[in-house]
C-alpha cells in the first residue's frame, strides 16, 4: 500500500505534525512532501495536512485536494489556534471534506498550533476577532508532545481502517 503524507505549513506546526504522522506509518512505500511538490498519483492512501486559515482551507491545499484522482482514500489533519473541536476548525474540515467528495474519507485529526505573535497582536486590535485572538494565545507551545503522539495514533488508526475496507 503506497502512502503519501502531503502538507502545507507556514509556521512549522503542520510540518511537525506531518512528520509525526509519517514516522508512525509502517509501510514499505511511503513519502512525505510539501503540498507544492506533491503528486497524488499513484498513492492508495493520502494524508492531507493544512493550517486553518480564516476558518477555511488554504488555496494551495484546495487545489491539491481537487487534483486527487477519484476513489483515493484520504485522511485529513489540521492545525489551528482554536481549542480542539472549535467552530473555525470544524468549518475548515467540512470545507476540505466537501472538496474531496469523489474520495473515501478515512477520518480527520486536528490539534492546536501556535499562532504567530504578530497575527494575534493584529487581531486583538479588531473587536470582531478579539475573542478568537485571546483563545489563540493559549495555543503557545503547540503542537506539543501529546499532540504529536495523538497524531501518531491517528495515523495508525487510519492505516488500520484502510486495510479493513
Amino acid at each position: 500500500m503506497k502512502t503519501l503524507v502531503a502538507y502545507y505549513s507556514e509556521t512549522d506546526n503542520t510540518r511537525r505534525l506531518a512528520e509525526a504522522i509519517y514516522e508512525s506509518i509502517n509501510a514499505a512505500e511511503k513519502d512525505i512532501v510539501p503540498i507544492g511538490e506533491a503528486v497524488p498519483d499513484p498513492y492508495d492512501i493520502i494524508f492531507v495536512g493544512f493550517p486553518v486559515k480564516a476558518n477555511s482551507v488554504p488555496g494551495k491545499v484546495e487545489k491539491f485536494i481537487k487534483s486527487i484522482p477519484e476513489g483515493r482514500k484520504l485522511a485529513f489533519f489540521l492545525t489551528h489556534g482554536s481549542m480542539r473541536g472549535g467552530q473555525l476548525a470544524v468549518t475548515a474540515l467540512h470545507h476540505a471534506m466537501g472538496l474531496a467528495a469523489r474520495q473515501t474519507i478515512l477520518g480527520s485529526f486536528g490539534c492546536r498550533g501556535q499562532v504567530r505573535a504578530d497575527v494575534i497582536d493584529s487581531l486583538l486590535q479588531k473587536p470582531e476577532h478579539r475573542a478568537w485572538a485571546m483563545e489563540a494565545q493559549s495555543a503557545d507551545g503547540h503542537p506539543d508532545g501529546a499532540d504529536l503522539e495523538d497524531g501518531r495514533e491517528f495515523a495508525d488508526a487510519m492505516i488500520a481502517k484502510s486495510r479493513n475496507m
